[in-house]
């Protein structure tokens, strides 16, 4: 039995998919079931609260295999996860982590990361990280800006990253959760092309076949806004800040080829994540 958190959210959502297609018994823990109508119909759904230790128990008993998603800053949604999973007696954690925590300076953004990876291997279970970068999806932040105005703020200017779409992310995981050899192994996944800001928004306009404008961020208080428009904790924020004024000066972006090595096929383009989507964005930049 594969146990999968967050599997109403962009990775999450893809991996229940895949691993129920290829017929694996699944069960999602899910905050609210409403949520969940959308998954696949032999997937099992428990409620449950990664912040309520104590609604996790029905969850994880049977369960052999975790895919561990912790989202926001938390720290104590791991540790409680990584408790309800000794209980049980789960036997393999795949966790989902960052490239941040690569970073030489850690930056802000890196180190709740880092400390529920350090939660993970602590655990004496078996456990497998995945770092990715930056998600295509987050282009979808955009949209907001696209619909009011016909542009997007830009915070990093000539910096890159390559962004991945988490499709692929959920084939890695799902990979790593039903083959063997992959304990105690850490995987950078990033996509195969690294981007400014303008190109991709230039990649956007160009399948959505409408003009978007690029706008230089100014202001901290922009830089934010951009990423969190309903406002952020200030130590979120101030992450937030520190975040995109590193990839500023990362004028190459990381790549890696694991997708490639441990899937045997490349990851998908952002100008076919683009195409998947040109209708979200077209519907927008007509102010829809």
């Amino acid at each position: 039995m594969i146990l999968v958190t967050g599997g109403t959210g962009n990775i999450g959502r893809e991996l229940v998919g895949q691993l129920d297609a290829a017929g694996a018994e699944v069960r999602v823990l899910v905050r609210d079931p409403a949520r969940a109508a959308a998954l696949p119909a032999g997937v099992e759904r428990v409620t449950g609260d990664l912040t309520v230790p104590a609604s996790l128990t029905a969850a994880f008993a049977g369960a052999d295999r975790l895919f561990l998603l912790t989202p926001g800053i938390a720290v104590d949604t791991a540790a409680h996860a990584v408790a309800a999973a000794q209980a049980a007696g789960v036997r393999h954690i795949v966790f989902l982590s960052s490239t941040n925590v690569l970073g030489e300076p850690m930056p802000a953004m890196g180190r709740w990361h880092h400390t529920r990876e350090q939660i993970v291997r602590g655990s004496g279970i078996p456990a497998t990280v995945l770092r990715p970068g930056g998600f295509m999806t987050n282009a979808l932040d955009w949209l907001p800006t696209i619909r009011d105005g016909g542009y997007v703020l830009d915070p990093v200017g000539p910096g890159r990253l390559a962004p991945i779409d988490p499709a692929d992310i959920a084939a890695v995981a799902a990979h790593v959760l039903t083959t063997d050899g992959h304990e105690g192994e850490s995987y950078a996944l990033t996509g195969a092309e690294s981007f400014t800001v303008a190109e991709q928004v230039a990649i956007i306009a160009a399948a959505a076949g409408r003009p978007i404008e690029v706008r230089p961020a100014g202001t901290a208080e922009e830089v934010v806004a951009a990423r969190f428009p309903n406002g952020a904790p200030p130590a979120l924020a101030d992450a937030v800040i520190g975040g995109f004024a590193l990839m500023r000066a990362d004028t190459v972006g990381l790549r890696t080829d694991t997708v490639e090595r441990l899937l045997g096929r490349k990851p998908a383009t952002f100008a076919d994540w683009c195409a998947r989507h040109a209708d979200v964005f077209r519907a927008a930049s007509a102010g829809q």
